[in-house]
């Protein structure tokens, strides 16, 4: 998810309940919440390296008690004092933990096992920014205020905003197990329709929207092309009406374009390949081969010559 929402649900997740555990508990939640992506730092490196290590160890399992750490000492560094260390460290790891959640329903999923395993996890539920979630977490977060403003002109005690934040979890919670059901609706739809004469070999269904949550992308696979849609699941689903992507056939300059650096880094990432294979003037004879994972403007690709040697390759973010 986008930073805001995780800095948002850590001040629902401190308003909860949680700010009982520590002095500085907004902080320390905060702070946590956001630090996997501390991997932004991979950024000044290029496109590709950032690529490469996006949602990778600061996203995995393992590493996580080590970022709740840092956490800690970024709060005792800032309050100048370690007291009460441990419930920051418990509260860091539920920042921590609510980030790695919350990232795993996006369509670019986490790599939770690194370093053991760079398997991407992912449930297709939400986008990486989603309205309804940011909309109910904002009026949890701003609600306090506006309480406190009205309670000063009539002079009554102010709300501590417990009951609003459990409410916006909640509904976060019972928003995905609704997105979870719609979601599987799609993949059902498109696994019972017939394409071109055949069945599908795989499909997938991904957020197309932000506001609507019935509103998705739909893919299709079969030998010899693929198939995208644009769902609306209120309405009928007409499988003649996708965009047809006609596979290329495998050849060398395919082979060769897999062994560049950027086209390994690609495919370790993609989920649904699209390969684009076409001639270009210079080098005589050459193609230009690439690759991209439509969910994602992400390319890799290389130029191969007339002898299927690698003239360049590239990565474009």
């Amino acid at each position: 998810m986008d930073n805001p929402t995780h800095t948002l649900t850590a001040l629902a997740l401190s308003r909860a309940g949680l700010s009982r555990w520590h002095s500085h508990p907004v902080l320390v939640l905060m702070l946590a919440a956001n630090a996997p992506d501390l991997d932004i730092v991979m950024a000044f490196r290029g496109a590709l390296p950032y690529f490469t290590h996006h949602r990778g160890l600061t996203h995995a399992i393992a590493i996580a008690p080590v970022l709740a750490l840092l956490v800690v000492a970024v709060v005792c560094a800032i309050t100048r004092t370690t007291r009460g260390w441990k419930a920051a460290y418990g509260l860091a790891i539920v920042g921590v933990a609510s980030h790695l959640l919350l990232d795993w329903t996006n369509s670019y999923g986490v790599r939770f096992l690194l370093p053991f395993s760079s398997e991407w996890f992912r449930l297709d539920l939400n986008n990486i920014l989603d309205l309804w979630i940011s909309g109910i977490l904002l009026i949890a977060a701003v609600g306090p205020l506006l309480g406190r403003l009205v309670s000063s002109e009539i002079g009554a005690k102010p709300g501590s905003g417990r009951g609003l934040a459990i409410f916006a979890l909640s509904f976060f919670l019972l928003y995905d197990v609704g997105r979870y059901l719609v979601h599987q609706r799609a993949v059902d739809i498109l696994n019972s329709r017939v394409y071109q004469g055949g069945a599908p070999i795989r499909v997938a269904a991904f957020p197309a929207s932000i506001a609507n949550p019935f509103h998705w992308t739909g893919w299709i696979d079969r030998p010899t092309f693929a198939m995208r849609f644009s769902m609306d699941l209120l309405g009928d689903f007409d499988p003649g009406t996708g965009t047809i992507f006609f596979k290329p056939e495998p050849g060398p300059a395919m082979v060769a374009a897999r062994q560049t650096h950027p086209v390994q880094v690609f495919l370790d990432f993609a989920q649904f390949p699209l390969w684009r294979v076409t001639p270009v003037a210079d080098p005589e004879g050459a193609h230009r081969v690439e690759v991209r994972d439509w969910r994602f403007p992400f390319t890799a690709g290389a130029t191969v010559d007339a002898s299927n040697r690698v003239v360049s390759s590239y990565f474009l973010f």
